[in-house]
């Protein structure tokens, strides 16, 4: 079950990364071309965070039953810099805070009276949660946390 999990953990990546993309193409040509906030917009904006959430909640499944995240709570004397520190504080708390950049980006945009207003809203919070999201993917070029783009089911 777990190999299962993080096989689908990995693929769901990129659709949090593609949907992020999306969205924020979508608010900035609406920002630049002062367009109406359209019902498709709005389901992007909605989709994303929900795309987010699912993934938030594989990984805190993944992170309790990962080898590497047990493996690390037992030897609390290794290095600052391998994986098992990357994995057991790291990777969940920064993609914690990017979903919740997320969340709240996709709250405030719903509530905001003006277009323009959902658009910066999406726009910046967004933004926000894509780089924290990019910082604590383990991409194959890291040195010490380095896992493959696509994992095999």
């Amino acid at each position: 079950m777990y190999y299962l999990l993080l096989s689908f953990h990995s693929l769901i990546r990129w659709f949090v990364l593609f949907s992020l993309l999306l969205s924020l193409y979508m608010a900035l040509k609406g920002l630049i071309s002062k367009r109406m906030f359209s019902p498709l917009v709005n389901t992007v904006r909605h989709w994303t965070a929900t795309i987010a959430h699912i993934q938030l909640m594989i990984g805190i499944t993944i992170y309790f039953q990962s080898p590497v995240v047990k493996y690390a709570a037992l030897n609390t004397v290794d290095t600052m810099i391998n994986d098992g520190i990357f994995f057991r504080y790291l990777h969940i708390s920064l993609m914690f805070i990017a979903v919740v950049f997320i969340t709240i980006g996709s709250a405030k945009a719903k509530r905001m009276t003006t277009d323009a207003e959902k658009y910066r809203t999406m726009l910046r919070w967004f933004t926000a949660g894509l780089i924290v999201i990019l910082l604590a993917i383990p991409w194959p070029f890291y040195e010490y946390v380095s896992r493959p783009l696509i994992r095999r089911f």
